[in-house]
């Protein structure tokens, strides 16, 4: 069996940082999505937007991953913002409960 991966690219403008995920976020990679988030808040910007559009599967670690971070970045000022999050992660987050408790902003218009 492979072992996961996450690449994550950080990509700072003046109000907000993009971080572009692609892989997976599971048991073995939400510890590395942790790390990039907390060093970004070492100096909160405004707007975190984690970019989803390449990731590929998503655990009960990582949802409590994004929680978390969510709440961390709230405490900060900072507002963490979730994008381009693919239709099998919007279902997990409706059954779970947890799409009310995390801001998505997809930009691709809705049917």
């Amino acid at each position: 069996m492979d072992r996961a991966e996450l690449s994550i690219t950080v990509h700072r403008t003046g109000d907000e940082a993009v971080l572009r995920l692609a892989g997976e976020i599971d048991m073995l990679t939400a510890a590395q999505l942790s790390t990039v988030v907390n060093e970004v808040l070492a100096e909160p910007p405004p707007r975190i937007v984690l970019d989803l559009g390449g990731v590929t599967f998503c655990d009960s670690q990582g949802l409590g991953t994004l929680v978390v971070l969510s709440r961390k970045a709230s405490h900060a000022q900072s507002l963490l913002v979730l994008t381009n999050v693919g239709e099998f992660l919007l279902r997990v987050l409706d059954i779970t409960g947890l799409r009310s408790a995390l801001m998505i902003r997809n930009d691709a218009p809705t049917t």
